[in-house]
């Protein structure tokens, strides 16, 4: 027996969802194993998929079913999806992605990284061109839709669009036919037609659907729309004879008007759609027609597009050349076949080529696959970590034991030295005594030279002529050191002499600035001669003079023709604060 593996298929549709599982084989055969499907009733005008009864129904399916951590393949409605047909000339493979992708930012309608989209290289162009089909998905209704479903517990393998997922299942099981055939899948939100010739196709979305037909009913009876969906699958048909007669005003006949008038639309839509297919896709007419999707089962809607088309018109059989096994649910099947495209097209892509072959599996799941795929480069690299870590300890542990040998050797050395190492310690410990006695004297040597140095520097800068030097008081934060207020006041007639001795207690302080006082002479320059000085002062070694802020430093008398002299004041900041005894 041929080799063969599971194949969950997922169809997400407007207002139902569909579940099949498959059992696939190398050969490229399928067989249907079991098959589930459940209406999500939601409101023509909004998104099956945003609906929160969707993942309810997804859990309950899957619920019945023992899928746990099992691959799905699922495809999304033709309505959620972006697509584009382009024609693209003759060039190589190399810049066909380059040239795909500037397309696919000049024709999304969506920032393109805000999409998930992929393409697909389709026959029927010229002979100089070859065309392009491109699809994208806005990335937020792409992950809500992939989280309801991953939230089962199954995990994304493929994410199709139900259009291509219906062709892959037509090729496989109608692919002896010639000439043109028409594939109408009647939905409840549109009707997506697929013109089929040869290996060509072309696909087109008409905006009515079986929904329509349960809204107008809605509205018709004033009621909900489930309960309008309720009605006409208990009544609804779309029937010539009904129209008319002694019951006119029954409610199978209200329904039917109403059906009759919406498939009378969609006939119109129909004829307008074939006739863009042969002008612009310059196709033939189509010889044969096919009927799916859950709005081709309302009763008699196979004659009333034969009366209308006088085409031959049959349901769409997905499971023609579909194994079904015994288990499967063969009388539902008979009835509803035609509801399974989606499902086996899905089924197809995992078992051999298929003619369309998009992906729009979104970013999380791709960089999950690539991971898998990895997985085994991992397992073998791990291996050969472990290997490696198991030699490196053999080879320490020999070394380990080499080292022992060798320490115990030196130990035996190293027995008379430490005696020799103690005495030299007790001379550390010694020499370390006589440094801590010796540094304060050396401290206390080189201050005695500290403020003579200070003199001659004040006096070495000190302009020749006009100015001298009356006072000298060091400071510790802005404040006189070893002077009161009384002595300052009296020092400032006499000429002082620098003042340095400490009075009370300055353990911790540190002289961090000199107060110089004294006068100028009436001069040319007047108190420029002052100025002059701090400019002087600028280049000392010891103090620190911001020549941009004069007006913190100097405070000068303005001279005037009464005074012979005049006094002024210099604040000075030390470099290297001297720390008080």
């Amino acid at each position: 027996m041929a080799k063969s593996r599971r194949i969950i298929a997922l169809d997400l549709g407007s207002q139902s969802i569909g579940l099949g599982i498959f059992r696939g084989y190398a050969n490229g055969i399928i067989e249907l194993q079991d098959h589930r499907r459940r209406q999500v009733l939601a409101d023509p005008t909004g998104e099956a998929m945003r609906q929160p009864q969707m993942p309810i129904v997804l859990r309950e399916m899957v619920g019945e079913l023992p899928l746990k951590n099992a691959d799905v393949s699922y495809s999304i409605t033709g309505q959620s999806v972006f697509v584009r047909l382009i024609d693209l000339p003759q060039i190589g493979e190399q810049k066909i992605q380059r040239i795909i992708t500037f397309e696919a930012r000049q024709n999304v309608p969506f920032p393109i990284d805000d999409v998930v989209w992929d393409y697909e290289l389709i026959s029927g162009g010229s002979n100089e061109q070859v065309q392009v089909m491109l699809v994208a998905i806005k990335t937020d209704l792409l992950d809500a839709v992939n989280g309801a479903i991953e939230e089962t517990g199954l995990k994304t393998s493929i994410v199709d669009v139900a259009p291509m997922a219906r062709y892959n299942a037509f090729r496989y099981n109608y692919g002896d036919l010639t000439g043109c055939s028409l594939l109408v899948n009647i939905g409840a939100h549109t009707t997506n037609l697929l013109f089929i010739e040869g290996e060509t196709f072309f696909s087109r979305t008409i905006p009515i659907g079986g929904g329509s037909i349960t809204a107008a009913i809605a509205k018709e009876f004033g009621e909900p729309f489930a309960a309008a969906e309720f009605r006409k699958q208990r009544c609804g048909a779309v029937s010539l004879k009904h129209l008319g007669g002694e019951s006119a005003d029954s409610e199978a006949v209200r329904v039917s008007k109403i059906a009759f008038s919406i498939m009378t639309r969609l006939h119109t839509e129909l004829i307008r759609s074939i006739g863009h297919y042969r002008v612009q896709q310059r196709g033939n007419p189509p010889e044969r027609i096919f009927l799916g999707g859950g709005g081709a089962s309302l009763p008699h809607v196979r004659e009333f597009f034969s009366s209308k088309l006088g085409l031959p018109i049959n349901f769409f059989d997905p499971l023609r050349n579909v194994a079904v096994s015994p288990s499967a649910p063969i009388e539902e099947l008979t009835h509803s076949a035609h509801l399974l495209g989606e499902l086996v097209g899905l089924a197809l892509r995992s078992v051999g080529d298929c003619p369309i072959s998009l992906n729009l599996c979104p970013a999380a799941v791709v960089r999950r696959q690539e991971l898998e795929k990895r997985r085994p480069f991992f397992v073998m690299a791990a291996a050969a970590v472990i290997l490696a870590l198991l030699a490196w300890g053999f080879y320490y542990a020999r070394a380990s034991q080499v080292t022992h040998a060798g320490t115990e050797k030196i130990r035996k050395l190293n027995a008379p030295m430490r005696a020799v190492e103690a005495e030299i310690d007790k001379l550390r410990q010694q020499a370390a005594s006589l440094d801590a006695v010796s540094v304060p004297l050396a401290a206390a040597i080189n201050d005695r030279f500290f403020w003579t140095q200070i003199l001659e520097d004040l006096k070495a800068r000190l302009p020749k002529d006009d100015i001298w030097v009356t006072e000298l008081i060091p400071t510790s934060e802005g404040k006189p050191v070893g002077v009161d207020q009384k002595t300052v006041v009296e020092n400032e007639q006499a000429v002082a002499k620098p003042i340095l001795a400490a009075k009370g207690p300055t353990t911790g302080r540190a002289i961090d600035g000199l107060l110089l006082r004294g006068l100028y002479l009436h001069n040319a320059k007047q108190q420029e001669v002052v100025v002059d000085y701090f400019k002087n002062l600028v280049g000392s070694p010891f103090f620190k003079v911001d020549p941009n802020n004069q007006a913190r430093a100097i405070k000068s008398t303005i001279p005037n023709n009464t005074e012979w002299a005049f006094p002024y004041e210099l604040r000075l900041d030390l470099k290297k604060p001297v720390k008080m005894p």
